[in-house]
């Protein structure tokens, strides 16, 4: 069997009074794609924050392996990581979010190589070398000297995902990655994560694409009030539901 990378152990967090997530369970395996569909609200992207403390939970725990994202034990109690210590964690994940977070005073070269150089102390020389194969890997050897504003919306997302990829991280994790794109920019993005699924990445994905999911997903976890409602392979989830919360869902959403 594959071993779990990631586990999520019931995940409570809550803003102003509200509960957004409810006691999440969920155990990700090495090399698996797994979708988190749900609507609006459901808590899926305060979901994917809390995994690399972005969001700190309010109850529960992660664990990347075997390693406490976020916490230190001392004296049986809990207590949270230093800033420097926690970015050192966080390298370990790579985030790709929906508004692509380039530096715009920087290239799309200069904005794969600053975190490698500056969290992971790598040889800048180095890290340029590889940024350019990222760059290469994503369909953008031509475009590394060009800044973000010089490219659309597709080019930008792809440049983000390099941006992820340069730290060698144990998880990809993507939030609604194409949700800010025009239409016929989205396949573009998609194709990028086809193939880094079919490379073997281990993968964790926030979208509303339904088509993606179905193709690519090992698994699909249909989330919903911030609970897991229903989880299984896409053809299971996607194609015979057995929850009439994900049934009226899906019915939306094709």
């Amino acid at each position: 069997m594959a071993e779990t990378v990631l586990s999520l152990r019931d995940i409570h967090k809550s803003f102003g009074g509200q509960e957004v997530l409810r006691g999440i369970d969920l155990d990700v395996t090495e090399g698996e794609v797994v979708c988190l569909l749900g609507p609006s609200g459901s808590g899926k992207s305060t979901l994917l924050r809390t995994i690399n403390h972005l969001e700190p939970p309010d109850g529960g725990a992660v664990f990347l392996r075997d390693e406490l994202i976020g916490y230190r034990e001392a004296n049986g109690k809990l207590v949270e990581l230093t800033d420097r210590v926690l970015a050192r964690q966080r390298a370990k994940f790579g985030m790709v979010f929906q508004g692509f977070n380039l530096f715009p005073h920087l290239s799309a070269l200069e904005n794969v190589v600053e975190a490698p150089v500056l969290v992971k102390r790598e040889d800048p020389e180095q890290a340029r070398a590889r940024a350019r194969e990222l760059l290469a890997s994503v369909g953008l050897a031509d475009r590394a000297d060009a800044y973000p504003r010089h490219l659309s919306g597709g080019q930008q997302q792809r440049v983000a995902i390099a941006r992820a990829l340069a730290m060698s991280p144990a998880v990809l994790l993507f939030d609604e990655p194409t949700s800010a794109l025009d239409p016929e920019l989205v396949g573009e993005v998609l194709e990028v994560m086809r193939r880094l699924a079919a490379r073997g990445m281990t993968m964790l994905v926030v979208t509303h694409e339904i088509g993606f999911a179905k193709d690519v997903a090992d698994r699909v976890v249909f989330l919903d009030g911030g609970v897991v409602v229903e989880q299984g392979t896409a053809a299971e989830v996607l194609a015979n539901p057995r929850r009439r919360r994900t049934r009226e869902f899906l019915t939306h959403v094709r």
